[in-house]
């Protein structure tokens, strides 16, 4: 009889809940089954092809809970698509002639793993799939169990993804410093770039939450720190057409009244527009493994502020992204929640021989299921008619 063992990776850029994630699995796996054997491959599916992973020792299992309170991922990240076999070969983690499923099942069959857990977006979870499925056709058995997470909370079917709400707290509280600059200079208008390649919703639940801190702040108007100030007067996401000389009529005027603007655009807002005045200059437009754009390259609050600039007269432009501070942080107590409930099924889960990715099912009100593979997608659109939404547009003056 083949003993159960347990691999876990995680994949993709951080989010406030890989290293909380890992722990979790490790407390229940320790609870529920205290002789498996449990290891890590490091740097996601790049360790994996290579053979890399640490073996957890028993003193970390007693500690897992350690865990909980730390950012970033313990076991390491990296961007690889196992199907895209030219990047394989190009990075050197196959080589040339080698099929990187191949190789990865290989690996798993030689370490004798039986349960995989993979935490990541839908690029990480869809590729546990295709990985699942090539062992299946060659007679191996492996239960995938997939925990979903993004910051910009995009992957259909599932409601809210693990991190999502931290990286909006503490993309908040970012701002919260970044804001004070309006003070350094007349007409200052300040960008905070926020994460969100294709789904604004880590743009506006982020200044929503902004907003809600700052409704707790006290404001001397008298000595121009007034609350207005300090709001927001704008919100750019992907999914809200920009009407670019109609806004920039309304924050001229803003400008002219308070002497700064405060924008709050998502990183994916206006991509589109970026990329072809690109590749019609003959310039070329960087993608990585799976084809995404390198938004840090593209730098698309750079190309909003030089616009904005001229357009609103602005003596200073500042552009300020959130991303790597919000993504890199330790769960709050909502994801922690999230988090727990999210591992302790998937841990069930496999132990069931049941695969699917662990989440919030909206095709079943939000109930915590365990979701198909086939049912997996990302670029999940942010509803921009949600009452919460529209009410905060409404209050700065965006939509009437």
């Amino acid at each position: 009889m083949i003993k159960d063992k347990v691999a876990i990776l995680t994949a993709g850029g951080l989010a406030p809940c890989l290293s909380s994630s890992i722990g979790r699995l490790i407390v229940q796996y320790t609870k529920l089954m205290p002789d498996i054997e449990i290891i890590g491959y490091l740097n996601g599916y790049k360790g994996l092809l290579e053979g890399n992973s640490l073996t957890i020792p028993e003193n970390v299992r007693q500690s897992a809970e350690l865990l909980y309170k730390f950012g970033g991922s313990v076991f390491g990240n990296s961007r690889v698509k196992l199907t895209n076999i030219q990047d394989c070969v190009k990075k050197g983690y196959v080589k040339k002639g080698e099929n990187p499923l191949q190789i990865a099942a290989e690996q798993l069959a030689k370490d004798g793993i039986t349960i995989l857990h993979t935490i990541g977006g839908d690029d990480t979870n869809t590729t546990a799939a295709e990985l699942a499925s090539y062992l299946a056709l060659n007679g191996y058995a492996l239960v995938v169990v997939g925990i979903p997470k993004t910051v910009d909370n995009d992957i259909v079917p599932i409601k809210q993804c693990l991190g999502a709400w931290t990286a909006a707290e503490q993309g908040a509280i970012f701002f919260e410093n970044v804001v004070n600059e309006n003070t350094t200079s007349s007409r200052q208008l300040v960008v905070h770039e926020v994460m969100g390649r294709n789904c604004g919703w880590l743009t506006a639940a982020t200044a929503y939450e902004y907003r809600k801190r700052l409704d707790k702040k006290a404001f001397l108007p008298d000595i121009r720190l007034s609350k207005e100030r300090w709001d927001i007067d704008a919100v750019f996401i992907p999914e809200m057409h920009l009407d670019l000389s109609k806004e920039m009529a309304r924050l001229a005027k803003l400008m002219d009244t308070k002497d700064c603007v405060n924008i709050f655009l998502s990183e994916g807002a206006g991509v589109e527009t970026i990329v072809a005045e690109m590749e019609s200059n003959g310039e070329e437009v960087r993608r990585d493994a799976f084809g995404h754009v390198r938004l840090d390259e593209l730098n698309p609050g750079q190309w909003f502020a030089k616009r904005f600039t001229k357009l609103l007269r602005a003596d200073k432009t500042l552009v300020q992204k959130s991303g790597y501070f919000a993504r890199s942080s330790s769960p709050n107590d909502k994801d922690l929640e999230l988090i727990m409930a999210s591992a302790d099924l998937a841990v069930k889960s496999a132990i069931n021989g049941q695969s699917g990715v662990i989440g919030q099912d909206e095709d079943k009100n939000g109930k915590l299921s365990v979701i198909d593979f086939t049912r997996i997608k990302g670029g999940k659109v942010f509803d921009i008619y949600q009452e919460w939404f529209q009410d905060m547009l409404k209050e700065i003056g965006q939509i009437r």
